[in-house]
């Protein structure tokens, strides 16, 4: 369990990081145990996840079976667990392969750490569609507009933390961000799940 303090400096090094400015590295721990501890920010993320998750399985589970709609909930904390880790897993394989070996574990590091920032800025987007349901205008547009900061901001994390030039930064970025659909898309497919359009079609 990490210190509030070491929280706290691991969040602001990634938020750094996430403005494109590469010093946020300093204040990560980039050794074998700030690597391991570094997915301590799922936990972190969870309680913004958790209101995410309550909200599909509110749309989309039996409305009248608190199982069903728990059932739901765990399907979808699988899926969204699996999409942050399993990405970090290929990337592994692949870095070395692709020169950027040198810096996977910052980028795990920062990553792990940006990705609770990321769950925490698309909470009010969670919040409306808690309340209002994903057809609802107003949380289609608030999904879109926190959905392209939150890729700009990866983004600048992304090549900050590479440190090789844009052109590599993007075509990590790029490639962690197909990963992460495909193994979302892929575990939702294989747990039965099927999520409402912002429009409600």
């Amino acid at each position: 369990m990490l210190s509030s303090d070491e929280t706290y400096a691991s969040l602001a090094g990634a938020w750094r990081l996430m403005l494109g400015k590469a010093d946020g590295l300093r204040l990560l721990d980039l050794s074998a145990d700030g690597f391991w501890n570094s997915f301590f920010a799922i936990l972190v993320a969870a309680p913004a996840l958790v209101v995410g998750w309550v909200g599909i399985a509110n749309e989309i589970g039996d409305p009248d079976a608190f199982a069903g709609r728990f059932s739901m909930l765990i399907r979808l904390a699988t899926v969204d667990v699996g999409a942050w880790v399993l990405p970090l897993v290929g990337l592994a394989v692949v870095a070395p392969r692709a020169g950027i070996g040198g810096r996977f574990v910052h980028y795990v590091v920062a990553s792990n750490w940006a990705s609770a920032i990321i769950a925490w800025l698309m909470l009010p987007s969670a919040l409306i569609r808690l309340f209002l349901s994903s057809s609802s205008e107003v949380a289609g547009l608030v999904s879109l507009l926190l959905f392209a900061l939150s890729m700009v901001l990866t983004w600048r994390m992304t090549n900050a933390t590479i440190g090789k030039g844009a052109a590599v930064g993007t075509a990590v970025f790029a490639g962690m961000f197909v990963a992460s659909l495909a193994v979302l898309f892929g575990l939702q497919a294989l747990l039965g799940i099927s999520i409402p359009s912002e429009t409600g079609t």
